[in-house]
């Protein structure tokens, strides 16, 4: 997918004159850099100083790193698998080549590789993916437990080629800044994960190839930062990486401005980027799992070489780490909102660790868990690592005493999210927030006063994904559409105007009207948004016991009107008429649930349709699965109408 020029046009009307005249000056840098790139000034006497405490692997706890291990000789096989695809072919790879398509990313300045096109460069997330360098991290972190240096020599292996197939600004791979940020975070935990390994400093402070690459990764992402209406999580993920690559590789004249510089703008960033509620303003869930992931390697970083940070960065990352524990349902699932592409700030751990989990864990080691927390079984790798390099928050000096949740909290004002909870661990998302972050919402979808409801951790009223980005715009456009949620959509266009996949001209705005969300008793919340005006949309949802309904209402005019239930993959649904009987299993049992829809409309069931797209789930980036949707169509009915589920005991 290319742009048009009036895509160029129409994101263009979203800067403000400040981001226009910073992006300018970045055209005129990119010219001025076609030249031969520089020479790393000469470093004499480097020395990594950022180790692990002695006694921190000991503290892996066993599980956690049999996962690891197995998760390592399967690397060292050659084998893994990106975004649904499956690679055997690791053991040598090639840096620029798209496995799902075939291509390989064409070579030439960085600037001019047209890197939206996957005729001419393949599907570059396929590309990206191995080049953040975290299968790496996962074999040093092998490497560190084991002592086994077949793990070291092929860390070294790969860092070698790398370093030697991407020289500065040639290429695919120095393109966009969240890609370096990342790669620097990764090659800092491997130079750490590696420090008992004789190679370790020949690898790194002792390499002349290894020094350029690191000092052109802090040179480009100090000339060319995410700006404006871009500075979203990937601004969080050049600052980390930059600021952790000015920590534990300061070996440059630069390194203390680079060092300055980039934890100035993760404060700003993280604060920006942040609800004061805790929960990340994209309102995409798994970015906010990962700006917490890159706050908290970054925090890991200021403490080993003790540099202050300023107090306002832990107490963002609490918020979050207190915002996470109060959304996820009873397995420790998060809500499906918003835009997902499986991205990771540093990976550590082995296939089967649960990712939400960990960063609890991590939370608890660091802030202290509060005793509505739900409760975290699982091991991981990652947490000891980190809790043994950051401060615990509660040890005087390390920050302001601050004043957490007493309980927990089940609405998010400021984010417009609540979460009704009901018995049979029963977990309803209501949305009632704002469209997106910043002026294009790139990571928004059109899915306001959508809700997603869970029994026992299983989608049965499930938001179906994100599946893709690039390269296949029908699939694009089907999983952020208001027709791809569970909500209303009139005259068969969204609620939000859609300018291109990461950009939106038009947003509509919603506002939660009515909140209670008592555990006990009945649980309501009410909303309406403007984003089909004159007309707007009002939706009341109560949970009372085990029964949710949901009632709808169109106040100005009558419009064509369809009504979407998106049913999880594991849920099958026989439909009758207006009434659909829902049947799944979890853990060996049967379970069922009766969902009783507005008679008013026409329903019909849709299955794994492809023209238009209709009836899927995306459980991860690059994936996709049928799944049922029901479908209510018809003119839009006069007055309120209304949904029950009833889930069976």
């Amino acid at each position: 997918m290319s742009m048009s020029p009036g895509w160029y046009l129409r994101r263009l009307s979203r800067m403000e004159p400040r981001e226009v005249g910073g992006r300018m000056g970045d055209a005129v840098r990119r010219r001025r850099w076609r030249s031969a790139p520089p020479d790393c000034p000469a470093v004499s006497g480097a020395r990594f100083t950022a180790a692990l405490p002695a006694g921190t692997i000991s503290e892996v706890p066993a599980d956690a790193a049999k996962r690891l291990v197995a998760e390592a000789d399967r690397l060292l096989t050659g084998q893994a698998r990106y975004f649904g695809v499956n690679r055997d072919d690791l053991v040598e790879p090639d840096w620029w080549y798209d496995p799902k398509t075939g291509r390989r990313a064409p070579w030439g300045y960085a600037f001019d590789v047209p890197y939206r096109n996957e005729d001419a460069v393949g599907d570059i997330k396929q590309i990206w993916e191995l080049s953040r360098h975290q299968h790496l991290t996962v074999l040093a972190a092998a490497y560190a437990i084991t002592g086994q240096e077949r793990y070291a020599e092929r860390v070294a292996a790969h860092l070698r080629s790398w370093w030697a197939e991407n020289p500065p600004l040639r290429g695919v791979h120095w393109v966009s800044g969240i890609e370096l940020g990342i790669r620097l975070l990764s090659w800092v935990w491997i130079r750490r994960l590696l420090d008992g390994w004789p190679g370790a400093a020949g690898l790194f402070e002792d390499n002349p190839a290894a020094l350029q690459q690191i000092w052109h990764h802090q040179r480009w992402l100090a000339a060319f930062p995410s700006r404006g209406s871009s500075a979203n999580n990937h601004v969080i993920a050049e600052a980390a990486g930059q600021f952790a690559a000015s920590c534990a590789f300061a070996w440059f004249p630069s390194s203390a401005r680079w060092r300055a510089d980039a934890l100035r703008s993760l404060d700003r960033q993280l604060r920006g980027n942040t609800f004061l509620s805790g929960l990340n303003r994209e309102l995409a869930t798994e970015y906010h799992g990962l700006v917490l992931e890159l706050g908290l390697a970054a925090l890991a970083e200021a403490d080993a070489a003790r540099v202050p940070v300023p107090a306002t960065v832990r107490l963002v990352l609490l918020r979050m780490t207190d915002a996470l524990a109060a959304i996820v349902d009873s397995r420790l699932r998060p809500p499906r909102q918003g835009d997902a592409d499986d991205g990771h700030g540093l990976v550590v751990d082995g296939a089967g660790t649960d990712r939400w989990g960990s960063l609890l864990a991590t939370g608890d080691a660091v802030f202290g868990r509060l005793d509505w927390w739900p409760e975290v079984t699982g091991t991981d790798v990652r947490t000891p690592l980190l809790a043994a390099l950051i401060r615990p928050y509660a040890k005087p000096g390390t920050g302001p005493t601050v004043r957490r949740p007493a309980s927990r909290p089940a609405h998010f004002a400021d984010a417009g999210m609540t979460i009704l909870r009901g018995p049979g661990e029963i977990w309803c998302r209501c949305d009632g927030g704002p469209h997106g972050f910043l002026s294009i919402a790139a990571h928004a979808h059109a899915d306001a006063l959508s809700v997603e409801v869970r029994h026992e951790g299983v989608d049965v009223l499930a938001d179906p994904g994100t599946y893709c980005y690039h390269g296949q715009p029908e699939w694009r456009q089907y999983f952020r559409s208001t027709l791809g949620h569970n909500t209303l959509e009139l005259d068969e266009a969204d609620q939000s105007v859609s300018g291109g996949p990461f950009l939106w001209t038009r947003h509509a705005r919603s506002r939660v009207l009515d909140v209670d969300a008592a555990d006990e008793g009945v649980a309501r919340w009410c909303a309406e948004h403007d984003g089909y005006g004159p007309s707007a949309h009002r939706r009341r949802v109560e949970l009372t016991g085990r029964e949710l309904r949901v009632v709808d209402e169109i106040r100005g005019g009558r419009r064509a009107a369809r009504l979407a239930f998106h049913l999880g993959p594991a849920v099958a649904a026989e439909l009758v008429g207006n009434r659909a009987e829902l049947t799944w299993t979890k853990d060996g049992a049967d379970r069922s649930a009766v969902l009783d829809l507005p008679e008013q409309l026409t329903w019909r069931a849709h299955r794994g349709e492809t023209d238009p797209p209709l009836g899927w789930y995306s459980a991860g980036f690059g994936r996709k699965e049928p799944a049922t949707t029901l479908i209510g169509s018809g003119p839009s009915p006069a007055g309120e109408f209304t949904t029950v589920l009833r889930f069976h005991g």
